[in-house]
């Protein structure tokens, strides 16, 4: 019997060190999601899951610790959230109601603002001339400001076409506002006919564009803003000549 008993004690001490080593090469979990947790409570904006990538320890499981994390914060007051490709936390949506008494009153949108916010969530990239032949009707400069301004458009790039007119798109703001994980969650036909956002008589063709799956990647037919549009945009001050 105490043979055996030594043996059984020698062979799980063989096994020790291969463990401990093992877990010196890589970060243990809970620590992983207690440097994750850190990093994303103390940003302002949605952290990329690059971004963490390059501040955790390399070999280090981003999408596992980001996937408990999120679990663990499933039933709490606060839920982390994904956006795109990054992740923040946010209030649970069924709590939102506290927050009520301390919310910004905001000015409205009007309804060529929300329809030209519509063209360009389904549409992008899009330009401005293209904005105008979906809606039937001029779009007023002051509108797009607008849209700008929220932070809920962006310019992307210019078209490869003459004139290079910009094309424009949603960002993350846009994202984080309304609540979407990705653009693929806008709704579809069918739930923009039950919210009565859309007439059940419509046309037989009638169709709502899929939105594009990575909104930061810019198509074929799009060149990227250098400085100098950026200057001619008025995003960007001239540097002052040297004397």
């Amino acid at each position: 019997m105490t043979e055996n008993s030594n043996v059984v004690r020698l062979v799980a001490n063989e096994g020790e060190p291969e463990n401990d080593a093992s877990e010196a090469r890589s970060p243990h979990l809970v620590e992983v999601k207690r440097m994750v947790e850190a990093i994303i409570f103390a940003s302002a904006e949605p952290v990329a899951e690059r971004a963490l990538a390059e501040r955790l320890p390399d070999g280090t499981d981003v999408a596992a610790a980001l996937t408990e994390l999120q679990k663990d914060y499933e039933k709490r007051g606060v839920n982390l959230v994904r956006v795109e490709n990054s992740w923040a936390f946010r209030t649970a949506s069924d709590l939102s109601f506290l927050m009520n008494r301390n919310a910004v009153q905001q000015r409205k949108l009007s309804r060529a603002a929300l329809e030209m916010l519509a063209v360009i969530a389904y549409h992008q990239p899009v330009t401005r001339a293209e904005i105008e032949e979906i809606r039937g009707v001029e779009t007023s400069k002051g509108t797009l400001d607008i849209l700008l301004e929220t932070g809920w458009v962006k310019m992307r790039g210019r078209r490869r076409t003459p004139g290079r007119p910009v094309t424009y798109g949603t960002s993350t703001e846009f994202l984080d506002h309304f609540g979407l994980s990705e653009l693929r969650d806008l709704p579809g036909i069918d739930e923009l006919k039950g919210a009565g956002l859309l007439s059940a008589r419509m046309p037989a063709n009638f169709s709502v564009p899929q939105p594009m799956t990575d909104p930061d990647e810019l198509t074929e037919d799009e060149d990227p803003l250098t400085d100098i549009d950026l200057e001619e945009l008025g995003l960007l001050t001239p540097l002052a000549e040297d004397d």
